[in-house]
């Protein structure tokens, strides 16, 4: 029998907790449209970002190594796939909306500039007296306007609660009421879901990739304390699997002590600040407490772990080397078609009356993968 929408989304809410995000109340679309007959509305989201070009362009974005240096490791795409199955596990493991939180998750890096964070940066330096830059704000930019797929309206028209959730906490999204929205409500635990999943995923899969490209120093990870706990249990359980296969099952043991405690973590949090319903939530975000979050403990070692990253890995001669000639290239691109706007796309040209020259070129750069505007450099430079 075929479930209508309204079916389906009875079934949905009856397996969520009071506090999650129900499937029948998203707060709409900017632009009004019809629901569909049977899927869910966080559904329709979610098949609108993976449907985009924004997202598929992921794949040829940096993650810490570019795409040239080879095609084991990962990128921006690949990244943000496995952002979006820890979002979902945390969700689905504590009765919140899990579809919402993969449709933020696989949203969360579309504004991504070619060359990682090396290219934001540069462009946020670059647009620092016209608006600047930032890759969250760029995001929400991308499924509101810059994406066109639809007749009706410009962007993905995505639901209003998808869009808060994108919005990163501290940012300024001006005062529109979705900004103001966001800002008085706190995020939901749905977007905090994918956040806490981000930092999760690549503070895990970045030791994997460093250490295979050989960036990294096994006996050094070794003396970071979160590492050497869960790899002595790794070696104490499987003494006799070869060194590779040890690493990865560390990893995958530590994401998963990660999941469990940020899980384990909300549910306690959620019975000491007594919340029962989504308006508890409001009251807990006005007294500036968090529910999502790592025991101060197990964060220190996180941290801990993670300052280990960036200065063994990011701060690594060769990715810095990597990383410079990124920027160096996105200020070429930038500064090239300031003076040369007649050769960007029509598709962006038609918006430099009202938004100004920079922003669209801003557009422009952003937008590109890694080789697209290697390429283009090259070419400039040929």
């Amino acid at each position: 029998m075929l479930r209508d929408r309204d079916s389906l989304s009875r079934l949905e809410n009856s397996m969520l907790a009071a506090f999650a995000v129900p499937h029948d109340r998203t707060g709409g679309r900017e632009y009004p449209e019809p629901e569909h007959e049977y899927r869910l509305p966080f559904q329709r989201d979610r098949d609108r970002v993976i449907h985009s070009s924004a997202f598929k362009r992921l794949q040829y974005k940096t993650q810490v190594f570019v795409y040239s240096v080879g095609e084991n490791y990962r990128n921006r795409l690949t990244h943000t796939l496995e952002v979006s199955g820890i979002s979902r596990t945390i969700a689905t493991a504590s009765g919140l909306n899990s579809l919402l939180a993969e449709t933020v998750a696989l949203a969360h890096d579309l504004g991504h500039t070619p060359f990682g964070h090396a290219g934001q940066d540069m462009l946020s330096e670059l647009m620092s007296e016209f608006g600047g830059f930032e890759h969250n704000k760029q995001s929400l930019r991308i499924v509101r306007l810059l994406e066109s797929r639809y007749p009706q309206f410009p962007g993905l028209n995505l639901t209003l609660e998808t869009l808060k959730g994108l919005m990163k906490h501290g940012a300024e999204y001006s005062t529109s009421t979705l900004g103001l929205e966001r800002k008085q409500e706190g995020p939901s635990l749905e977007a905090q879901c994918a956040d806490l999943a981000d930092e999760i995923a690549y503070t895990n899969h970045d030791i994997e990739d460093g250490l295979e490209m050989g960036y990294l120093n096994l006996p050094e990870l070794e003396e970071i304390r979160l590492w050497h706990e869960f790899s002595l249990r790794v070696k104490e359980r499987y003494p006799n699997a070869n060194e590779k296969v040890r690493i990865r099952t560390t990893i995958r043991e530590l994401t998963n002590g990660m999941v469990s405690h940020i899980v384990e973590r909300m549910r306690l949090r959620i019975e000491e600040y007594g919340i029962l319903q989504r308006s508890d939530l409001n009251r807990v975000h006005s007294e500036g407490r968090k529910i999502l979050g790592f025991e101060e403990d197990f964060g220190e070692t996180v941290r801990e772990l993670k300052s280990f990253l960036h200065r063994a890995l990011y701060r690594h001669p060769s990715v810095v080397r990597m990383s410079d000639q990124g920027r160096d290239m996105i200020a070429v691109l930038f500064r090239y078609f300031r003076k040369h706007p007649d050769e960007i796309p029509e598709s962006y040209k038609e918006r430099i009356e009202t938004e100004g020259l920079e922003r669209i070129v801003c557009d422009f750069v952003a937008g590109m993968t890694d080789r697209y505007a290697e390429a283009v450099f090259n070419k400039l430079n040929g």
